[in-house]
């Protein structure tokens, strides 16, 4: 059988569940009153008759009584996770289909995902669909299925990877030294796999959705350093160098697309980006970043993250400059690209570590206190909205700040973006020409200078934002007396976006303030002042 999917957003991956397993509705539909009596038939019943029960199951939450998803699985009346799980151990074919396309629509709704992941019934179902596929069952695939759609609840990710198996009574084994974890099989799964397995076979379908399985659990650190460990990021590169389909025929939901997201999502992790560098990652998704489209800047970002020079990038790396800071802008905005990817399936933190990476790799190409790279950058949009981001964080950080930003940012985020700017510091700092002074420049580098201090002297600031921060802090403000355009104008921007959102424009302004005087004050030593008279006709001139 070949399914073909070609689906964008993440919604429509779920909904994958109901494109592969609806089937004509019988004349006469189950009720939700019927499924004590249908449980009690799957469990106690073999073969045909428990088979029939699990179908009946699998009809009440079909693509035409969605409604009964939510109900089934959290209403709390009945447990049909369970007997669910048990039938997928069934050596029973027709049995194990359906409980497998019951637990993919089951799946899809978010009530669901954190019940079926995290909940009582967890280790037996995320168990029973582990060893379907360690087994090589025909119904891999939809285990795979069922899987990544647990694994679009970010809480579940973690668990979901250290599913390790042991018998009853015996001590837990690390999923790295266990052949029966979740991890180790879906490694085998990849590595015994076809070089080019035949589009649509069951053997190709079960390495595309394990391929986006593992795309999402690499969102986490602590998953990346299991799977640094393993042979998946050679894997999912050799699957990269085997496509014959060029980059801009890759469809959404593809083997090759699936493969090039978990390489960027390990490539941001300092615990599994070696494993891909040693794997000749940058060289085989080098060459991708010509196209202009979403593989173009997953293989952007994914090259900013392995170190690549600067030279790497193509067209002096103006289309990576842009790209980077449009999807920073966006995700802050809360908004997709037409076309490419929807709200939801970047990270701020992925994004601003892109736009961090490639200030190093631009300060790095530059020689000495040069900026011809750096300035690629710098443009005052995109260090604007490093400062947005950063003050955002303190003004969620301070109890005591009015105001706020519908995002707030995340640790991660605004140590990136304090790393870019200092980078980015040679352009942004450049002095007009000719040289002049400036009040607005003079103002700009107060505020600023006095808002990065801040941010580094927050107690959740780690040590590499917080050198970053003061270092950036203390050149802007050794850099005010002379007209900086890029800082001016970045600033400008930086105050537009607060007054936007209803931000106290006072937050950064340097507390530091003049002696006050009055005739009884610091100037009453002067002979023309006769305070004790009460001569207030003495002027001072």
């Amino acid at each position: 059988i070949t399914y073909k999917f070609n689906l964008s957003l993440i919604e429509n991956v779920e909904n994958m569940s109901d494109k592969v397993a609806d089937k004509p509705a019988p004349a006469k539909p189950p009720q939700l009153d019927d499924i004590p009596e249908l449980l009690t038939t799957m469990v106690e019943e073999t073969g045909e008759k428990s088979a029939a029960a699990t179908k009946r199951i699998y009809e009440l939450c079909d693509v035409g009584h969605k409604q009964n998803r939510v109900p089934m699985v959290c209403s709390g009346k009945w447990d049909v996770l369970t007997p669910l799980a048990q039938c997928l151990t069934q050596e029973s074919g027709d049995g194990r289909h359906l409980a497998c396309l019951a637990l993919n629509n089951l799946s899809i709704p978010t009530e669901n995902k954190r019940v079926m992941a995290l909940g009582p019934a967890s280790k037996d179902v995320i168990g029973g669909l582990c060893k379907v596929i360690a087994e090589d069952k025909q119904e891999s695939y939809l285990c795979c299925i069922c899987l990544m759609n647990l694994s679009f609840l970010e809480a579940s990710i973690t668990t979901i990877l250290q599913h390790s198996p042991v018998e009853e009574g015996e001590a837990p084994v690390n999923p790295l030294q266990n052949t029966n974890s979740l991890l180790r099989v879906l490694e085998k799964l990849l590595t015994n796999s076809p070089s080019v397995p035949k589009s649509g076979s069951g053997k190709s379908e079960g390495v595309r959705w394990a391929c986006g399985l593992i795309k999402n659990l690499a969102k986490s650190e602590e998953n990346a350093a299991l799977f640094g460990k393993t042979d998946i990021p050679k894997c999912v590169i050799e699957n990269i160098k085997a496509s014959t389909a060029p980059p801009s025929r890759w469809t959404s939901n593809s083997l090759e697309d699936f493969s090039l997201f978990v390489v960027l999502n390990l490539a941001q992790w300092p615990v599994s980006k070696e494993a891909l560098i040693e794997a000749g990652a940058v060289d085989v998704i080098k060459p991708i970043m010509s196209e202009g489209d979403l593989q173009g800047l997953k293989a952007t970002m994914a090259c900013a993250f392995l170190d690549a020079e600067w030279s790497a990038f193509p067209d002096g790396a103006q289309p990576a400059s842009k790209s980077t800071a449009e999807l920073m802008t966006n995700i802050v905005e809360k908004k997709g690209k037409d076309g490419q990817y929807a709200y939801g399936v970047f990270k701020l933190y992925t994004a601003t570590k892109a736009f961090c990476d490639l200030s190093k790799a631009a300060a790095a190409g530059d020689s000495g206190d040069g900026e011809s790279n750096t300035k690629t950058l710098a443009v005052p949009s995109a260090v604007a909205l490093c400062f947005q981001v950063i003050s955002d964080l303190v003004l969620a950080a301070v109890d005591d700040a009015e105001g706020g930003s519908k995002y707030v940012p995340d640790v991660m985020s605004a140590q990136h973006c304090a790393c870019a700017v200092e980078y980015l510091l040679p352009a942004i700092l450049q002095a007009s020409d000719p040289p002049r002074k400036s009040v607005q420049s003079e103002k700009a580098a107060s505020e600023l200078s006095q808002m990065l201090n801040t941010y580094a002297d927050l107690s959740g600031t780690a040590e590499v934002g917080k050198t970053a921060a003061k270092n950036a802090a203390e050149k802007i403000k050794a850099s005010a007396g002379t007209a900086r355009p890029v800082l001016e104008i970045s600033h400008d921007l930086w105050t537009q976006y607060r007054k936007r959102e209803g931000q106290p424009l006072d937050q950064f302004i340097s507390q530091e303030r003049g002696v006050e005087v009055d005739e009884s004050g610091p100037l009453d030593f002067l002979p023309c002042c006769a305070p004790s008279k009460g001569d207030a006709s003495c002027v001072i001139s």
